[in-house]
C-alpha cells in the first residue's frame, strides 16, 4: 500500500478515527525492547512512533522501509538522520540475512492477502536473527462491530490507496511457524487493536 495520497494528512485522518489509540498500540511494550541494536522497522508511517523508537535506543542502528516516498520524508523530518530510510515494497526490497534483533511492524501486516504475508514472513524470518522479537500492533475482529469497523478501513484505503487486500489474515500462525511465541500481549478497544511482543530463541536473562 502506497499511502503518498494521504501522508499529509495521515496522522490527523488517524486521530480523527481513533484518537490516540493507535499510538498507545504502537508504544505498549517500546520500553522492554531498549537494549535493541539493529532493528528493521516496516510501513511505520509518519514518524511518530520512530521519534521515540530513536530516543530510547541510542545506540541502535535502524533501517525504515516504506513504499511510500511521501511517508519517510515526514518521518526524516522528525526522525532525523539517524534512521537509513529506504524506498520500497517489503516483499521485494533486499534485505541481509541472520542482521536483526528487533523487527517492528504496526498496523502494517493487514495490508496483505494470504499468500503474500506467508512471502513476507519468509523474507523477514531470513533477516531477523535467531534470538530477535518481533513487535507489533494490529486489529482484531472479536465481534460483528469490529468486522464492520475493520471492513470499513479496507474501504477507506482501497478507494484512497488503491489497497487491494479486503480482509485481516491471522499473522499469529504464521509467526509460530517460524520459530517465535508470544511474549506480551495487550488489548484496546475492547479487543479492536492489540499490541503484541514476540520472541524467538532463548535470549538471556
Amino acid at each position: 500500500m502506497n499511502c503518498d495520497p494521504i501522508a499529509r494528512w495521515y496522522r490527523w485522518l488517524e486521530y480523527a478515527g481513533f484518537g490516540r489509540a493507535l499510538e498507545r498500540r504502537r508504544c505498549a511494550f517500546l520500553a522492554e525492547v531498549a537494549d535493541s541494536r539493529r532493528i528493521l522497522l516496516l510501513g511505520e508511517g509518519d514518524g511518530r512512533f520512530l521519534v521515540k523508537l530513536v530516543e530510547q535506543n541510542r545506540g541502535a542502528s535502524i533501517d525504515y522501509v516504506d513504499l511510500s516516498w511521501r511517508m519517510l520524508e515526514l518521518a526524516r523530518a522528525r526522525a532525523g538522520d539517524r534512521v537509513t530510510y529506504r524506498q520500497g515494497d517489503a516483499l521485494t526490497i533486499p534485505l541481509p540475512e541472520n542482521e536483526y534483533d528487533l523487527i517492528v511492524t504496526h498496523f502494517f501486516l493487514d495490508c496483505f492477502e494470504a499468500p503474500e504475508l506467508d512471502r513476507l514472513m519468509d523474507r523477514v524470518a531470513r533477516a531477523a536473527r535467531g534470538d530477535a522479537r518481533w513487535l507489533l500492533s494490529e486489529f482484531r475482529e472479536p465481534a460483528a462491530w469490529a468486522r464492520a469497523i475493520v471492513g470499513a478501513l479496507y474501504w477507506f484505503f482501497r478507494a484512497a490507496t488503491g489497497l487491494t487486500t479486503a480482509r485481516l489474515v491471522d499473522h499469529r500462525p504464521l509467526l509460530e511457524q517460524r520459530g517465535f511465541r508470544l511474549v506480551r500481549e495487550q488489548l484496546g478497544r475492547a479487543g479492536l487493536l492489540a499490541s503484541e511482543l514476540w520472541a524467538r530463541g532463548r535470549r538471556p536473562e
